[in-house]
């Protein structure tokens, strides 16, 4: 892809380029009808990335990271599976089908109104702010990718602590995460992730805050996001604290359907060989499974669940022996986000079937005698809760 880019572009003037994508990053930002934001799918061409609508196969990945837009509070996403198999480019090729979030215009963190006042409320000494005098921006709901080598105060921020030392003013520069929140932090290889950095994402995952201390000086500031992991299994284990913080784990295998294989090479030639052109054929697609993915955000609140489907969810995770309750929870979330993507109203265990292999298939004991799969094990004992329950 690299190559047929740079060749395409070569023609073209670098700086006329440069101002255009900053002028199309402005309009964006000073835009806020809803028009707009359906269309935003199209206007990023710039990005050059994959459309998510034109990755074949791979639909249970594609599903556990649209269910955690629907709702953030699933707990993202890991994402394990051969080498080659779209995982990265199935991340990437999200931002094109988020929807717009609202934030105080230029604000670093992107926080919304009422993030924003409270936030200055805490800072000693800040005057009082009047909350008709904030501007407010729609901005892409942000991806962001922390690379293997990064460093912590990357990750983090850092301080400048001379200008604190010379002026009294704590100029802090923002690192990923406050970059990330309200977003999607992605993680490529995630498994071979630093030990320092893992105990920074648990951290900061299990409180919602990013806290920076350096030389006494202290910067507290939100950082929730969604974490996405991806990796290869035979690369490396997760370690056990972090797998636990994901709350989905969807399993990626090697096509082996023919006629899929070849549609999979077709879709990236036709992409690497004119991009804008490929972009345009599938904008129609990625407006409809946006405008879906809105609706379902909008539905989810009014989403129910009975008392007999709860009670199944909790049999199941005591059947499979789930160590806590974070399964029942995640399942539960899961299942409303499924069933508001699907426009209904009511969680039914066909819903629970549906998302029970992705919400507990990492939190299975493991067993070195065991023979019988993971997912296998899942479906045998939801084969038996349903027929105990269609019994009765």
């Amino acid at each position: 892809m690299t190559q047929s880019e740079s060749s395409a572009r070569k023609p073209a003037a670098k700086k006329p380029v440069a101002r255009k994508t900053t002028a199309a990053k402005a309009a964006g930002t000073k835009t806020v009808s809803t028009k707009t934001a359906a269309a935003t799918p199209a206007k990023k061409k710039s990005g050059l990335a994959f459309p998510f609508t034109a990755i074949v196969g791979q639909e249970e990945m594609k599903l556990s990271l649209i269910l955690n837009i629907i709702d953030p509070r699933v707990g993202g996403v890991l994402v394990m599976g051969h080498r080659g198999t779209g995982k990265s480019t199935t991340v990437r090729a999200l931002a094109e089908v988020l929807p717009m979030i609202e934030r105080v215009k230029d604000d670093i963190y992107n926080r919304t109104t009422e993030q924003y006042l409270e936030g200055e409320a805490d800072r000693k000494g800040a005057a009082k702010i009047d909350p008709a005098t904030l501007k407010l921006e729609q901005i892409p709901v942000p991806v962001v990718d922390l690379p293997l080598g990064a460093t912590e105060d990357r990750v983090c921020g850092t301080i400048d602590i001379e200008q604190a030392l010379t002026s009294g003013v704590k100029a802090f520069e923002p690192g990923l995460l406050a970059q990330a929140n309200r977003g999607f932090l992605y993680i490529d290889e995630v498994n071979l992730l630093d030990d320092h950095l893992v105990d920074v994402l648990l951290d900061v995952a299990a409180s919602g805050k990013n806290v920076v201390e350096r030389e006494g000086i202290s910067i507290r500031h939100p950082a929730r996001f969604v974490l996405v992991g991806s990796g290869n299994p035979e690369e490396g284990e997760l370690r056990p604290q972090l797998l636990d913080r994901f709350g989905l784990h969807a399993r990626i295998i090697t096509i082996n359907d023919v006629a899929k294989r070849v549609d999979i090479v077709k879709r990236r030639r036709d992409f690497d060989e004119d991009p804008e052109a490929f972009m345009k054929k599938y904008n129609n697609e990625q407006v409809k499974l946006q405008k879906k993915i809105q609706k379902a955000k909008t539905l989810l609140p009014s989403v129910t669940m009975t008392d007999e489907v709860l009670t199944d969810i909790a049999k199941l995770c005591m059947n499979l022996g789930i160590d806590g309750h974070r399964g029942e929870l995640t399942i539960t979330r899961t299942a409303h986000a499924h069933a508001a993507f699907l426009g209904q109203k009511e969680v039914t265990m066909k819903h629970v079937k549906d998302v029970a292999g992705l919400c507990l298939r990492h939190r299975l004991r493991k067993d070195p005698l065991e023979t019988l799969d993971a997912g296998e094990k899942i479906e045998r004992e939801l084969a038996k809760l349903l027929g105990e329950a269609e019994a009765v």
